[in-house]
C-alpha cells in the first residue's frame, strides 16, 4: 500500500507543470554536481565550472538530472559519465594508485558500452578525447581544483556552447533508458503494479531519514538467509519482486518528499515524517506548517496555516471534491542499515481535516498574552523534556503522538506523553502552558477512549480549557487547593523568592495526605497578615474548593497527578485573569460555602 501510493505519487509529479517540481524519467536520477568540466569538440578542457552556491552557512552543489547511479558497495562500480575525481580522471586521492586506476577504467568501460548511436554522440566523441589525453597541467590552473581534489567531489562534463551536460544529451539518455529497462532480470509479478515485469534486485538508498546512514538506507532489502524464502537465496529483492520501473518510482518519489528543506517533510521526534496527496493539493505543504516549528522571520505562519483549516473544517470550504481526496502520512525511524515504518496513515482530507482540528481542541487551554495559540509538536516535546532540550525527547514519543493524532479523536495520546509531562512538572516545580496542555490532551483521550471501549464507562466530564468549579474529582479540587494556599502566601509575603510550590509541590501532588495538612496550619499564619477583606474572600474560596473534598488521599496515581496539575494550573491562571476582591468572591459564591 505504501509503495503504491508513493508510485501514484511518482507519477504524478513526473507530469508536473512546474520544471522544477518534475521527476525524472524512470533509468535518470536526481544528483548533486558541484564541479563540470566544460571542454570543447576536440577534449580540450576549458574551465572547471563551480556550481555551488552559499545557501546559510553552506555551499550547496546544483542539481541536474542524470543517468541512474550504480548502488556501490566494496567494490568498482562506475557511473555513466558523471563519478568521483578517482572515477572519471583517475587521480588518486586516498593513496590507493591500484583501485583507482580499476576505477578509472571502469567508469572508461562504461563509455565503451554504449551503443554505437550514442558514441557516435559528438558530446560523447568529445569527452572521448578528453580521457584519452587528460591535461593534468591544465587541471590544476583551475581555481576550484584544490577543493575538487580534497573531497574527490562528483564531476561531470559539459561541451561548450550546450545547455546541458553530455550526460543529459538525447542519445545518452536513450541509451540509459533502455539498460535500466534491460532483460537480464528475472520476470515475476510486480507487487506495486501487477505486471509482469523484470525485478529489481537492489532497490535505490532513500536518503533525508534522519539519523540513518548518511549514504541512505532501505525500505525493501534483504540481506541475510533468515529472511530469505522460497530457495530466493541470495537473491535479495527477488523475495519481494518490485518491477524496476516501479523500484525506481517508490525511491525516487520518496527521495524528493525527502529532500532537504522539503516543504513536505518534518521532523516529529526520531521519526522524519512526509505527507503527500492522491492529486494536487495546498494541503500537501500546509500539513508542514500546522505540526512544524515556525520559521524566525514569519513566526504567525504555523498559527495562520491552523486557522485556514479550522475555518475549512467549520465551514466546509475544501468543498466536495477536496473533502474525498486521499491524504497519506508517512513516518519513518532509522534502524541501522533499514528504514523502520513507524506509522502509515491514508484518510480523505475531510477526515483529517477533522482529526487535527480535534487534536488543537483538545490542547485548547488558558494561556498567558505570549504562549502559543497552536503549540508546534516541536514545542510540546521539549517541554515534557529534561532541561527542554529536543537531544532529551524520549525517541519514540514524536512519532507516536502523531500517531494518534491522525488515528482519530478516540485514539488515545501515548501514556509516556502523559507520564513525560508529569514528571517534568513534579520535578521543576512548574505547571507550564505546555505541559498542562499536554496533560489535558491526554486526560480527555483516556476518558473519551474509556468510555467508548468499556462496559461501564465512566461518568467524569472531559475538562475544559479554563477552571471548571463543578469538577468535583478529589485531585482536580486538591491541585486549586495547592493554587489558593500558594496565593495566599504570595499576598502575606509580596516579593517572596520561594513559595510552598517550591517545597512541596512534588510531594502535594503525589502523597497529599503528608503535606497538605502542614500546609493548611501554615495558612493561618499567612491569612493574620491580610486584611479582612482578604481574609473573608480566601475564606469562602477554600470553602468552595474543600467543600467535596471528605479526605486527603494517601497516594494519587499517574492520572490523578495530572488532573492534581490541571486543577493547580487553571485555578493560576484564574487568578491571572481576575482584577478584583469581588471576583473571587462571585467565582466562591458560585457553588456556595459549605456550612
Amino acid at each position: 500500500m505504501i509503495l503504491q501510493a508513493l508510485n501514484d505519487y511518482y507519477r504524478r509529479k513526473c507530469d508536473d507543470p512546474d520544471p522544477a517540481q518534475r521527476l525524472p524519467m524512470f533509468g535518470l536520477e536526481q544528483k548533486e554536481i558541484p564541479f563540470i568540466l566544460e571542454i570543447n569538440a576536440d577534449g580540450e578542457l576549458l574551465q572547471m565550472r563551480d556550481t555551488r552556491e552559499i545557501s546559510g552557512k553552506k555551499k550547496v552543489a546544483h542539481t541536474f538530472r542524470v543517468p541512474m547511479g550504480i548502488k556501490k558497495t566494496s567494490g568498482v562500480a562506475a557511473n555513466l559519465l558523471w563519478d568521483t575525481l578517482e572515477y572519471v580522471l583517475g587521480i588518486n586521492t586516498k593513496g590507493k594508485p591500484e583501485r583507482v586506476a580499476e576505477q578509472h577504467a571502469a567508469f572508461r568501460a562504461r563509455i565503451a558500452a554504449l551503443p554505437d548511436a550514442a558514441r557516435g554522440d559528438a558530446g560523447i566523441q568529445a569527452v572521448t578525447r578528453f580521457l584519452d589525453c587528460i591535461d593534468l597541467a591544465m587541471l590544476q590552473r583551475q581555481p576550484a581544483w584544490a577543493e575538487a581534489l580534497e573531497s574527490n567531489a562528483i564531476v561531470s562534463f559539459r561541451l561548450h556552447g550546450d545547455m546541458d551536460l553530455v550526460c543529459q544529451r538525447p542519445a545518452v539518455v536513450s541509451a540509459s533508458l533502455k539498460a535500466a529497462a534491460g532483460d537480464d532480470a528475472p520476470l515475476a509479478m510486480c507487487l506495486v503494479t501487477g505486471e509482469l515485469a523484470p525485478v529489481e534486485r537492489l532497490h535505490t538508498s532513500i536518503k533525508g531519514v534522519w539519523k540513518a546512514q548518511t549514504s541512505g538506507a532501505n525500505i525493501v532489502s534483504f540481506n541475510a538467509r533468515a529472511f530469505e524464502s522460497y530457495g530466493k537465496t541470495d537473491r535479495q529483492g527477488e523475495n519481494a519482486p518490485v518491477s524496476r520501473a516501479a523500484a525506481f518510482a517508490y525511491t525516487t518519489a520518496l527521495n524528493h518528499l525527502l529532500r532537504k528543506d522539503s516543504p513536505q517533510r518534518i521532523q516529529v521526534g526520531d521519526a522524519s515524517t512526509v505527507f503527500w496527496a492522491e492529486r494536487d493539493s495546498d494541503f500537501e505543504t500546509a500539513a508542514v506548517d500546522i505540526f512544524g516549528e515556525p520559521p524566525k522571520d514569519d513566526p504567525d505562519r504555523g498559527t495562520r496555516a491552523v486557522h485556514a483549516l479550522l475555518n475549512a473544517v467549520h465551514s466546509g470550504a475544501w468543498g466536495t471534491s477536496d473533502v474525498s481526496t486521499r491524504f497519506y502520512v508517512l513516518g519513518l525511524a532509522p534502524n541501522a542499515a533499514r528504514i523502520s515504518v513507524r506509522f502509515y496513515h491514508c484518510v480523505t482530507l475531510g477526515e483529517l481535516g477533522q482529526r487535527i482540528a480535534q487534536h488543537f481542541e483538545d490542547l485548547s487551554l488558558m494561556r498567558g498574552p505570549h504562549d502559543p495559540q497552536y503549540p508546534s509538536l516541536f514545542r510540546l516535546l521539549t517541554a515534557v523534556s529534561l532541561q527542554n532540550k529536543a537531544d532529551n525527547i524520549p525517541p519514540n514519543l514524536g512519532g507516536t503522538i502523531m500517531d494518534s493524532i491522525i488515528a482519530g479523536v478516540n485514539s488515545p495520546y501515548p501514556s509516556l506523553w502523559l507520564n513525560a509531562a508529569v514528571g517534568r512538572c513534579r520535578a521543576e516545580q512548574n505547571v507550564n502552558y505546555l505541559r498542562a496542555a499536554a496533560i489535558k490532551a491526554c486526560l480527555n483521550r483516556q476518558m473519551r477512549h474509556a468510555q467508548l471501549s468499556s462496559s461501564n464507562p465512566s461518568l467524569e466530564q472531559e475538562f475544559s480549557p479554563m477552571l471548571d468549579i463543578s469538577n468535583l474529582n478529589p485531585a482536580y479540587r486538591l491541585g486549586r487547593l495547592f493554587a489558593v494556599l500558594e496565593k495566599i502566601q504570595e499576598e502575606a509575603s509580596p516579593g517572596l523568592n520561594a513559595t510552598i510550590r517550591d517545597r512541596y509541590y512534588g510531594a502535594a501532588s503525589s502523597t497529599p495526605v503528608a503535606v497538605f495538612t502542614t500546609l493548611l496550619r501554615l495558612k493561618n499564619a499567612h491569612l493574620k497578615k491580610l486584611t479582612a477583606g482578604r481574609v473573608t474572600t480566601f475564606e469562602k474560596l477554600l470553602g468552595e474548593v474543600l467543600g467535596p473534598v471528605t479526605d486527603f488521599p494517601k497516594h494519587l496515581p499517574l492520572a490523578d497527578q495530572g488532573r492534581f496539575a490541571l486543577g493547580y494550573y487553571h485555578q493560576r491562571q484564574d487568578f491571572f485573569a481576575k482584577k478584583s476582591d469581588e471576583s473571587i468572591t462571585t467565582t466562591a459564591s458560585k457553588e456556595g460555602t459549605p456550612a
